[in-house]
């Protein structure tokens, strides 16, 4: 699949004009889909890994994937990638992608409770919504996943969530169990509303 994006890719690159626009328009048929991103990032790397070792920080990345791929398909999502110490994902359904995203924070947070600091796994998570290119089970590119990896990586604090506007208009008016703070952020001289996912 991702072979046969690069090949239109070159063709994109190779024309233009209407039919730079026919190739263009085939790419977003093939690879487009509407869907919330789910960009994590753990926190900690230089500081663990300079005082315990590569090892040691590696084996807490294993068990980050090992306690959120599960996760998130039980929310429905699908994990595109883990990457270095990131995890992204995407999700049909905006509301099941926060409550995930609420679970995956939940689980570390109830983890760290019975290890030792030098073990605990700290994550930030951004959200965001938006039509994407999906190349199966290899990637995915789209405004909505560099706001997701901005708002996860960037912004969001340790234990942290933040979703983009344009997902949070997809949400119902009414959140039981959880409470969203409108916050308004720069980053990369890009100016994103977003809200923090605040439990009640």
């Amino acid at each position: 699949m991702m072979q046969h994006l690069y090949q239109l890719l070159d063709d994109y690159d190779a024309v233009s004009g209407v039919d730079a626009k026919a190739i263009e328009a085939q790419i977003w048929q093939t690879y487009g889909q509407d869907r919330a991103v789910l960009v994590l990032d753990m926190s900690g790397f230089s500081r663990l890994t300079r005082r315990f070792g590569i090892v040691h920080y590696l084996a807490l990345v294993r068990r980050m994937q090992k306690t959120s791929a599960p996760l998130v398909a039980q929310f429905g999502g699908v994990v595109v990638k883990f990457e270095a110490d990131n995890l992204y994902a995407t999700f049909a359904d905006p509301l099941a992608a926060v409550h995930c995203a609420r679970a995956v924070r939940d689980a570390f947070e109830t983890q760290n409770n019975s290890t030792p600091d030098e073990k605990d796994v700290h994550v930030s998570i951004g959200l965001a919504w938006g039509k994407i290119l999906v190349v199966e089970d290899h990637d995915y590119f789209g405004d909505a996943v560099n706001v997701a990896c901005k708002l996860g990586e960037d912004l969001a604090k340790p234990a942290e969530i933040l979703i983009d506007n344009a997902l949070r208009e997809r949400l119902p008016a009414e959140l039981p169990g959880l409470h969203l703070t409108e916050l308004d952020l720069t980053v990369s001289g890009l100016r994103l509303q977003a809200w923090g996912v605040v439990a009640d």
